[in-house]
């Protein structure tokens, strides 16, 4: 049977809207307040059903619509602004300009996922929101860098609940001529083709997709091509899915492929060659091999060319446990390097060396990405102090005589790219105060010198601004809740119920993320009793919104997605606590503003660093957290408070549990629901205003 070909149809704009299609490209939008203000008025309702996507919105308006936008002097003169701060933003000088001394005229920066907007899902969780926020903050700034991944066909699994409330996994289909990409292309218009040998005399090749972040330009390989055969086209099929031989060709192709990218991207466009090479975890790791064999073609010996390597590479690792390392057969990996297949100028067994658990305790027949990472990086880093620390401890074997102290492991604590989440209405009564200016310096480059007049701000402000948000976030749990019964299998004569669904005057927490074990996801239901006193409790009740997807191999996940779902399907307290399927980044930029209590309760020390409190912080939400990550090192009790742990004692798993969940009760029922519902003399909650002034 012949196949099925798609055709992807394009609008025509007309040529005073020509711009438009520059402006959706660009992926400055997803965080540039003031044109996604002009793709809404381009068509509201489309705006709203195309999820804030400005590519589908372009291929949804009306020719009708299209002609009289083009005769819109208002319009035009907006579209002209934003193209013209366009222009300004991506070739004016930055902070990274403005800096003295010599430095690197361009950074590669590797990663398996990025999570930038939910109109390109190329990412699952943390790792790949923190790649997103590093290239956007990069862009602000004006560093040089250049991404590397690569481009998933379907993504990472949408999350949903069957009527039972186990979770379900469905994979989108995603065409890379429907998302801001544009293929990366040779002078003559043929499309950049990259290739790596395979076992046997075969071939895995790639073509390569740009997306371009701001300033920076990411680079996504798709192995989806007409070239492979079916079991290479389907390499880049999903993020972490596949068995190890497939995960090595995807942890391949991102490394050695991703270097070869990066050449071809610089001969074609005459951007700087990269003088350091960043590998945000391990799964990249495979780069610096690639650079080993360029300089060994030159004719430099094997440890020379290692040391020239890990002189200008940098790795971070983001794993507090040995069970999230990615560790391949020792076979596998001979297979797959050698004279018959990738890297023949590197001797196979220098290539195995690198990845050797050579520790007391490691397994010689594995090979280990991280152990790689770490021998090829000149300079390495947990993220975050404590994470640091784990770090040291975890790879010290790695240094025989050193104690873990003197392991040169350090530590650089994530951060987070405030435009994206601060949310708009923050940023306005910001921008009242101190003005529009002042403001976005105070998000792009930060010092508290610029965020000082916010102790101006008057209480009554503050506090309408937060109970704002609160409503806005009532009425999205309330959409998202009604969908996902739905999708459940109820009828609308069923889900009356939901319209009186949390409450915009409610104490209301959240708590998302993703479900491995030591999250503790259902640590708040080990005494149901005391959790629904504080639901339901007459003066200071709690409601508690909940999202997170469990890994689609992970069972015991899934059960306590599960216990979770359950408890929030209780006529007696459904209105009070919710789960919502499918967190991710649309979900997470009305949760975080709309929450006063950002909760975090992991097994210490097992956060390597856990953003998602800073984020809700940006927005005047309050941390209520076990000290790990990176609320170990920013924790006062100006802003938030500290959970109590069991840690280091020797209690057992279950106990421990106890003892924890039972510290986080008392802190709800004796520190924070007061400090929430007291009012002073003018009505309002004085002492928790200041709190959240201080955040």
């Amino acid at each position: 049977m012949k196949a099925i070909r798609r055709f992807t149809v394009r609008p025509v704009l007309p040529e005073p809207l020509r711009p438009l299609s520059d402006l959706a490209r660009n992926l400055r939008w997803s965080w540039h307040a003031e044109t996604r203000d002009l793709f809404q008025t381009v068509d509201p309702e489309c705006w709203a059903a195309s999820g804030h996507d400005p590519v589908r919105l372009l291929g949804s308006v009306s020719p009708g619509r299209l002609a009289e936008l083009a005769e819109d002097r208002r319009f035009l003169r907006r579209l002209t602004a934003a193209a013209g701060d366009l222009a300004d933003y991506v070739s004016g000088g930055r902070w990274y300009q403005e800096q003295p001394g010599e430095l690197p005229a361009a950074v590669a920066y590797f990663s398996p996922e990025f999570g930038i907007t939910a109109a390109l899902p190329q990412y699952s969780g943390g790792l790949g929101i923190l790649a997103g926020d590093h290239l956007k903050a990069a862009s602000d700034l004006g560093v040089p860098l250049i991404g590397v991944g690569l481009l998933y066909r379907h993504g990472y699994f949408r999350q949903s609940l069957s009527r039972d409330g186990w979770q379900q996994e469905h994979y989108p289909v995603l065409d890379p001529n429907e998302l801001p990409l544009a293929l990366l292309k040779e002078p003559d218009g043929s499309p950049t083709r990259i290739s790596l040998a395979l076992p046997g005399g075969g071939s895995l090749h790639a073509r390569v997709w740009l997306a371009q972040v701001g300033r920076v330009p990411l680079l996504m390989l798709d192995s989806d091509v007409e070239e492979n055969g079916l079991g290479e086209r389907g390499v880049t099929d999903r993020l972490y899915g596949g068995g190890s031989e497939h995960r090595l060709l995807q942890e391949m192709l991102l490394g050695i492929g991703g270097v070869r990218a990066v050449r071809t991207y610089c001969r074609l466009t005459g951007h700087p060659e990269p003088e350091v090479f960043h590998t945000n975890e391990g799964h990249a790791g495979f780069l610096g091999l690639e650079r080993i064999a360029e300089l060994a073609a030159g004719g430099m010996d094997f440890d020379s060319a290692l040391e020239a390597v890990r002189a200008g590479t940098v790795f971070t690792t983001h794993t507090p446990v040995p069970a999230g390392i990615d560790r391949f057969d020792r076979e596998l990996v001979a297979h797959h390097f050698g004279p018959d297949a990738e890297l023949p100028g590197i001797d196979v067994e220098h290539v195995l060396q690198l990845g050797m658990e050579t520790y007391p305790g490691g397994e010689p027949n594995l090979f280990n990405m991280a152990v790689m990472g770490l021998r090829l990086g000149q300079r390495a880093n947990g993220v975050s102090l404590l994470h640091g620390n784990v770090s040291r401890e975890m790879f010290s074997g790695l240094w025989p005589g050193f104690d873990p102290d003197e392991v040169p492991i350090t530590s650089v604590t994530n951060g987070v790219h405030a435009p994206t989440w601060v949310a708009p209405e923050v940023f306005r009564l910001g921008a009242r105060q101190i003005g529009a200016q002042r403001t976005e310096d105070a998000m792009t480059v930060g010092g508290s010198d610029r965020w000082d007049a916010v102790g101006d701000i008057p209480d009554q402000d503050i506090w309408e601004l937060r109970r704002n948000l609160r409503e806005q976030l009532v009425t999205e749990v309330r959409d998202r809740l009604r969908t996902s019964w739905r999708q459940r299998g109820a009828g609308t004569a069923e889900l009356g119920w939901i319209d009186g669904v949390l409450d915009p005057d409610v104490l209301t927490i959240g708590f998302a993320r993703r479900v491995p074990s030591y999250k503790r996801l259902t640590l708040m239901l080990r005494d149901r009793d005391r959790l629904m006193d504080l639901l339901l409790h007459p003066e200071r009740p709690i409601q508690i919104v909940v999202a997170g997807k469990a890994h689609p191999a992970d069972d015991g996940g899934k059960r306590l997605v599960q216990e979770l779902v359950r408890f929030a399907d209780d006529p007696r307290v459904r209105h009070r606590i919710v789960f919502l399927p499918d967190y991710g980044m649309a979900m997470a930029q009305k949760l975080y503003p709309g929450c006063d209590i950002w909760l975090n309760n992991p097994l210490r020390p097992l956060e390597a660093c856990g953003t998602s409190g800073m984020k809700a912080a940006l927005n005047g939400c309050l941390n209520l957290s076990v000290l790990d990550g990176w609320w170990d090192e920013w924790f006062q009790p100006d802003f938030g408070w500290a959970i109590p742990t069991a840690d280091g004692t020797g209690t057992e798993p279950d106990h421990r549990d106890d003892i924890e969940a039972a510290a986080l009760y008392d802190l709800l029922e004796q520190r924070v629901t007061p400090r929430f519902y007291e009012r002073g003399q003018a009505g309002l909650p004085d002492r928790w205003i200041e709190m959240v002034r201080q955040t």
